[in-house]
């Protein structure tokens, strides 16, 4: 995953300057995170409302995370790492293992949500540069420190990770994902 995110990163520096464009450290990681959240929207509007509640039933699926808890969870992360990256106060409840306010239960609550947390994120990428990637910053997720470049890493693997699943559930549910169609 991060040989695949680092190939992400110089592929899209390598693109920019064959373009002649001056390369900047935001650019990089705003267009990773642009390249999920384009996978990441259409997949969770595709699903059907009374799906939101699927987990599979069949194999090691006992303590998974619902469809939507998925998305929310993405979105809740999302929110973390943008505010560790940014050295703001988290601005929405983390809930519980990080789903997300438990109110947010129709599907169209959970869009929102999901879109307003990469609106959230795009602003954190935005404030990357040279000089502050490699600062340390208060980790989101407890105790220590973490270089603001590890967090917007974290932002992109983390939510194809989880869309990876939601691709799978949507399978399972004779839905084929809109990245696949």
């Amino acid at each position: 995953m991060v040989r695949t995110l680092l190939f992400s990163i110089l592929t899209g520096a390598l693109a920019l300057q064959a373009a002649d464009t001056p390369v900047s450290i935001a650019t990089i990681y705003d267009r990773d995170l642009a390249g999920i959240e384009r996978e990441l929207v259409p997949l969770v509007e595709a699903m059907p409302a009374d799906r939101f509640q699927f987990v599979p039933k069949d194999g090691e699926f006992g303590k998974s995370r619902t469809f939507a808890q998925q998305a929310t969870h993405i979105a809740t992360v999302l929110y973390e790492v943008a505010a560790g990256i940014r050295g703001e106060k988290m601005p929405v409840p983390t809930g519980t293992n990080e789903n997300g306010d438990a109110k947010l239960r129709s599907k169209d609550e959970i869009i929102a949500y999901v879109k307003a947390a990469f609106t959230y994120a795009h602003k954190a990428m935005a404030s990357l540069t040279r000089d502050n990637l490699t600062d340390l910053v208060p980790s989101p997720f407890g105790d220590g420190t973490v270089a603001r470049g590890r967090l917007a890493t974290i932002a992109t693997w983390h939510s194809y990770d989880h869309y990876g699943q939601m691709a799978i559930y949507m399978r399972l549910n004779h839905i084929i994902p809109p990245a696949s169609r």
